[in-house]
């Protein structure tokens, strides 16, 4: 069992933790069991002699034949230096995940994509990314700038999204007109009012939704670049939504109307 902070594997992990690569961690049985069904190549795997013993561990260890030598056994305390989130569940991997730009992402005719500027929190992507899954878009675009998707945070409130969604990181708006040009993108912002009522507005073709960092919202240019604005219907005294729901909303909407192919 490894107990030393000093061990190098434990070292080599550490350091993940502030990397931007191409290598993750992925926290709990949730997310290791959904990149093991996603085909991902698993690394390590770290595991504490509690965790292994409980029915849940001994599931995972059943998944884990053609890993030879893992999961390796940490102490706790190890774990708990190791991991994100303040609960560890006593699993920990460490997952090949790399990420590229604007040519990984699938060219769909007639489904949304998501376009995220300047976002910096982590749990607000994770979000995002799973309601862009959720609501059958065909992939998520991240600007420069961005936090990256590989975060411990962005993957665990995605809830295994990030590890199936096409992702791209580092993408100009411009870039990604390229290279859907194929599908006749559309541009759609969402303003807090005197767009369009998202529950009338046009909303069929292949729809860029563009949403910005909580606060300072989107950019001038990308607000020029929308052809299309869109505004909920709210009560008065509401000023605007969070982003993740008002993503949702329009979405989803989307896929109500029938523009996003069932998947």
């Amino acid at each position: 069992m490894i107990s030393s902070r000093q061990n190098q594997r434990v070292k080599d992990i550490r350091r993940l933790r502030r990397s931007k690569g191409d290598r993750a961690l992925l926290e709990g049985t949730h997310l290791v069991a959904e990149a093991l069904a996603a085909g991902l190549v698993l690394e390590e795997v770290l595991a504490t002699p509690g965790f292994l013993d409980t029915p849940e561990g001994r599931r995972l260890a059943r998944l884990l034949p053609g890993l030879p030598g893992l999961p390796l056994e940490v102490s706790p305390e190890i774990l708990d230096e190791l991991t994100d989130t303040d609960s560890p569940r006593g699993l920990l991997a460490v997952v090949l995940l790399p990420r590229s730009g604007v040519a990984s992402l699938p060219v769909e005719t007639d489904r949304p994509y998501l376009y995220l500027d300047g976002l910096q929190d982590p749990g607000n992507l994770g979000a995002l990314a799973r309601v862009a899954e959720a609501a059958g878009a065909a992939g998520l675009a991240l600007s420069p700038g961005c936090v990256h998707p590989n975060h411990p945070r962005a993957l665990r409130a995605s809830a295994g999204s990030l590890l199936r969604l096409p992702v791209a990181v580092g993408v100009e708006p411009e870039a990604l007109d390229a290279h859907l040009a194929a599908a006749h993108p559309r541009w759609a912002a969402l303003v807090p009012r005197g767009g369009e009522d998202l529950y009338r507005a046009p909303l069929a073709g292949t729809l860029v939704l563009a949403v910005g960092a909580e606060g300072p919202g989107l950019s001038p240019a990308l607000l020029d670049r929308a052809g299309l604005r869109l505004t909920i219907p709210m009560a008065a005294a509401v000023e605007s939504l969070n982003a993740t729901v008002a993503a949702a909303l329009v979405l989803f909407e989307v896929r109500r109307r029938g523009h996003t192919a069932e998947l």
